[in-house]
């Protein structure tokens, strides 16, 4: 197994790309050994599910993205004694840009995700969004409210 301070951190900025790029279906099967919670007791673990969840919040351009950077940063690694688990909080902004939208901050908050490892390689056992701290303008990013 590889460094984990390197491949943590590759997990979160995959999941990020994958949402820029509009790979619901990639993204969603980085859950395949883990879930979503979305506040409350409210978790979806079924990559199918989660994948129409994200479809149908996130608007996609004609590019076949979302026109989305998700900047993730400051991921604070709290690494099990085991080496096998570990929780990151994290902080993420989303800058957009469309065609009719000046490219601008539109959305920053924080997660907290917890990893384990399956086999060798980690995986997402839980991502945890925590809510968004600053909000700007996401009508081009969005199809409905938050």
């Amino acid at each position: 197994m590889s460094n984990p301070a390197i491949e943590i951190p590759n997990v979160l900025y995959r999941y990020g790309l994958c949402i820029d790029e509009a790979k619901f279906a990639e993204a969603a099967a980085m859950f395949r050994h883990g879930h979503i919670a979305l506040g409350g007791d409210v978790k979806i673990s079924d990559p199918e599910k989660i994948e129409a969840l994200w479809r149908s919040m996130v608007k996609t351009y004609d590019c076949g993205t979302s026109r989305t950077r998700h900047i993730i940063t400051n991921p604070i690694i709290e690494l099990a004694d085991s080496a096998l688990s570990a929780v990151v909080h994290s902080c993420w902004t989303v800058i957009q840009q469309t065609a009719d939208f000046p490219l601008q901050v539109v959305a920053s908050g924080r997660y907290r995700d917890e990893f384990h490892v399956i086999d060798g390689q980690w995986w997402f056992k839980e991502k945890a969004y925590l809510g968004i701290d600053l909000e700007g303008d996401m009508s081009a990013h969005l199809l409905g409210s938050v």
